[in-house]
């Protein structure tokens, strides 16, 4: 699988195609920003979108969790969209999902997530309020400032414009902010939205480009 690597301390991460990231040390996979169960949210409110994207989003996370081998998995917030996500069928298939790789699964509390802490704690999951410190990293939803530690957050689902002649291309990327020492996870989620970003200098936008990982800088 094509890749890019990142050095954040004493860490390699490397930068996955279908949006994640694999830190050895940590025998870590690192995701943001699932919103399994938007299908269902739209169709509570009328809209005929097909619940097929939760299943497309869970089978890639089966698939990395197949190839790595991950000890964990963090989910960096929002891992579902709302109440109305937490339908019979979401929920089958989160625990499905749960039983055939067998990962210890954490999520870290997004803005989706946070009102629905009561029945998250019944799925198998550890959950966490706040940002979480493990071995030098700094895990958020929300991206922080002013953290001497790398913080590792999800939540603006960065996108990267590319032009070139007539082309045009916006394509998901991880979003590396050298004066923040932040690094932002594309969404996940197969039924998500996408944010514009603007590079400064010292930024590094990681595109995932079919199945590899560009880098871009300003």
């Amino acid at each position: 699988m094509a890749m890019a690597e990142l050095q954040l301390r004493s860490h390699r991460l490397q930068l996955l195609a279908p949006k994640a990231i694999y830190v050895e040390t940590l025998g870590a996979l690192l995701v943001s920003d699932l919103h399994l169960g938007k299908a269902e949210t739209f169709q509570h409110h009328g809209l005929a979108i097909p619940s097929q994207v939760n299943q497309t989003t869970l089978d890639r996370l089966t698939a990395l969790c197949t190839e790595y081998q991950p000890h964990s998995l963090w989910i960096l917030g929002d891992l579902f969209h709302s109440v109305e996500s937490l339908s019979p069928g979401v929920i089958e298939s989160w625990l499905k999902f749960l039983a055939q790789t067998q990962v210890s699964a954490h999520l870290i509390l997004g803005n989706h997530d946070r009102r629905l802490q009561p029945r998250l704690q019944q799925l198998s999951l550890v959950c966490f309020v706040d940002a979480v410190e493990t071995d030098g990293l700094l895990l958020s939803h929300e991206p922080l400032t002013q953290t001497d530690l790398p913080n590792l957050c999800g939540h603006v689902h960065p996108c990267l414009r590319l032009s070139r002649g007539c082309d045009r291309l916006r394509l998901p990327c991880f979003h590396w902010q050298a004066q923040q020492n932040r690094l932002t996870l594309p969404a996940f989620g197969a039924f998500t939205g996408g944010y514009d970003i603007q590079l400064a200098a010292g930024d590094v936008a990681y595109v995932v480009a079919e199945d590899g990982v560009v880098p871009f800088t300003a």
